[in-house]
């Protein structure tokens, strides 16, 4: 039996079989124990301290910081360091980015960056209901919780589904609230891919992240509850900041 796997088993997370931990790691094992001392927003001591107290080089020192940045532990805050916070759970779920965010206990919020109408392309037609050349709304927004960028949205849906977007929605609120409310258009169900990029140098910009850092990308097509195409989505989340949640049932 595999005792490593079993449930409650200890789990010999980052350790090799050889049992030599690289000094790097051992640095980071140190400094997580120091992340669930300070709390969050907890402000770490410099990099050349880090590396005078472990008696390591700040190489070394700067290779486990970036690695608990990656893993959501740490944010940066000014030229300092500090304890993040727990990552958002957005749920699998026909909710929106609003509802999520809510259960979190944060608030919601988007900052518009383009709304444009251009004629459909032939591959986005059978996604958005639409005819090709027939107008279709591109709108870009950013992603706030509690004003930090989180992530990067677009949103695709033919003008004939939505005519007026441009002068009756206001872009900081839901879109799914306004096709349900203003337009009387609900959800029936979506198709949704998630795997993971890196940012282009240009939506690393918008989010206000490093390029390098690993992002969310998820991909959704939305039908109505008559089954009609309704909307196309591709949303851009931080990895340090996010994780995703789902309930599974066993099929009939």
């Amino acid at each position: 039996m595999n005792y490593q796997n079993a449930p409650g088993a200890p789990v010999n997370s980052g350790i090799p079989e050889h049992g030599r931990v690289p000094k790097y790691y051992a640095v980071k094992a140190k400094l997580a124990l120091m992340v669930d001392e300070l709390g969050e927003g907890g402000l770490l001591p410099t990099e050349r301290d880090l590396a005078v107290r472990y008696e390591v080089s700040r190489e070394t020192v700067r290779q486990a910081l970036r690695e608990l940045l990656l893993e959501g532990r740490l944010r940066r805050q000014g030229r300092g360091t500090v304890v993040a916070g727990p990552k958002l759970e957005q749920p699998l779920s026909l909710a929106s980015y609003t509802e999520g965010v809510r259960r979190a206990g944060r608030r919601p919020g988007r900052s518009l960056i383009s709304l444009d109408r251009f004629p459909c392309p032939e591959a986005l037609a059978p996604e958005v209901g639409a005819e090709r050349g027939e107008p279709v709304w591109h709108m870009e927004r950013v992603l706030l919780a509690d004003d930090e960028r989180v992530g990067l949205e677009s949103t695709y849906v033919s003008e004939a589904r939505a005519p007026h977007l441009d002068t009756e929605f206001d872009p900081d609120s839901s879109f799914y609230s306004y096709l349900h409310d203003r337009l009387g258009i609900s959800f029936g169900d979506a198709d949704e891919r998630i795997e993971t990029v890196l940012a282009t140098p240009r939506e690393a910009l918008l989010i206000g992240t490093p390029p390098a850092l690993p992002m969310l990308l998820l991909h959704r097509v939305s039908r109505d509850t008559a089954g009609r195409p309704l909307e196309r989505v591709r949303t851009l989340y931080r990895g340090d900041r996010f994780s995703f949640t789902a309930h599974l049932g066993q099929q009939g």
